[in-house]
C-alpha cells in the first residue's frame, strides 16, 4: 500500500500535470469506488476546474473551483494516469476525468480497493477517516513533547502504534520497520516502556526518513508508480524491510522477520532488543 512518501510523490506529479485544468466530463464505470452517489459526483465536478491537489496523511485532496473536494485514497493498487482522450483506455480504469484540453486524468485500480468521496471544501475533518489523523511528520507539526506524552499512555507495541495514524500520519509497514531500525528500538517494545531517548530517536527518524523517501520518489516494492509512471528509488536504501537473512548494515547480524499485529516485521535481533 502506498505510504506518505508515495502519495506525496503522486500529489506533486498531479500538480505538475493537471492543476488548473478544466473538467469537461466525468465517467465512473465502477460506482462502488465512489462513497456517496456517483451521479452527484459526476454532476458537481463537470465543468469545474481542478485548482490544486493537496494531501493529508495518505489521502489525496483534489480541490475544485466550486468549493468541492474529492478525497482520494489509493489503497493498495490505485494509480492516476494522464492520457490523451483518444488513447485506448487501460484495463482496470474505473474513473475518468476528461479535461477541456483534450487529455484525460484516469484512475486505475486493479483490486478496486481505492475510494473517492466528494465533500465540501473545508469540511474534510468531519470525515471519519480523516478526523482522527495525527500530525504530519514535519518538524513544524510533529511535537516531540506531545508524542512522548501519548506514548506513555499506550501499552501496545510501538510498531502497530506507529501504523495506526493517531500518533503521526503517513507511516506504513515499510517505513515503520525502517524508522525502528534506525532508532535501535525493537518493534514489540511497549510504548509506555520507551525511554525519552528512544522516543526522541523515533520522532526524529520519522521526520528524516519520510523526508528522504519523498525526495527519492517513494519506495517501489511491487507495483507503485507516480503520476509520470516512474517507480520510486527508496527501496535501494532499505536497511530492514524485506532484508530477511541479510546482514544488518550496522552489526552484520542477519535480519529477522516476525509477524507482529498481523504484519510482517523486520528487525535486527542484536541492535533492536527489548530492554
Amino acid at each position: 500500500m502506498p505510504e506518505l512518501p508515495e502519495v506525496e510523490t503522486v500529489r506533486r506529479g498531479l500538480m505538475s500535470l493537471v492543476a488548473g485544468s478544466k473538467v469537461s466530463q466525468v465517467e465512473v464505470s465502477y460506482p462502488k469506488m465512489i462513497i456517496g452517489a456517483s451521479d452527484e459526483f459526476k454532476q458537481r465536478l463537470t465543468g469545474q476546474t481542478l485548482e490544486r491537489i493537496d494531501r493529508r496523511g495518505k489521502f489525496l485532496l483534489l480541490r475544485f473551483s466550486n468549493e468541492w473536494t474529492v478525497i482520494s485514497h489509493l489503497r493498495m493498487e490505485g494509480k492516476y494516469f494522464v492520457r490523451q482522450a483518444d488513447a485506448p483506455v487501460e484495463k482496470h480504469t474505473h474513473v475518468i476525468f476528461t479535461l477541456a484540453d483534450g487529455r484525460q486524468l484516469r484512475y486505475n485500480d486493479v483490486r478496486k480497493f481505492g475510494r473517492m468521496q466528494l465533500v465540501q471544501t473545508g469540511s474534510e475533518q468531519t470525515v471519519k477517516s480523516l478526523a482522527k489523523l495525527g500530525p504530519e511528520p514535519t518538524a513544524a507539526e510533529f511535537s516531540f513533547a506531545t508524542f512522548y506524552e501519548q506514548l506513555q499512555k499506550k501499552k501496545k507495541a510501538i510498531k502497530p502504534a506507529l501504523l495506526d495514524q493517531n500518533l503521526v500520519v503517513g507511516i506504513g509497514n515499510i517505513y515503520a520497520d525502517e524508522i525502528l531500525w534506525l532508532s535501535k528500538v525493537h518493534p514489540a517494545t511497549p510504548c509506555n516502556q520507551l525511554t525519552s531517548k528512544q522516543a526522541q530517536a523515533i520522532h526524529d527518524n520519522t521526520i528524516e526518513e519520510l523526508s528522504k523517501a519523498v525526495e527519492a520518489g517513494g519506495t517501489t516494492i511491487r507495483s507503485y508508480t507516480d503520476a509520470f509512471e516512474q517507480t520510486g528509488s527508496f527501496q535501494f536504501a532499505l536497511h530492514a524491510y524485506g532484508q530477511t537473512g541479510k546482514p544488518c548494515p550496522r552489526c552484520q547480524t542477519p535480519i529477522e522477520k516476525i509477524v507482529l499485529a498481523q504484519r510482517g516485521t523486520h528487525f535486527c535481533p542484536h541492535c533492536q532488543q527489548v530492554k
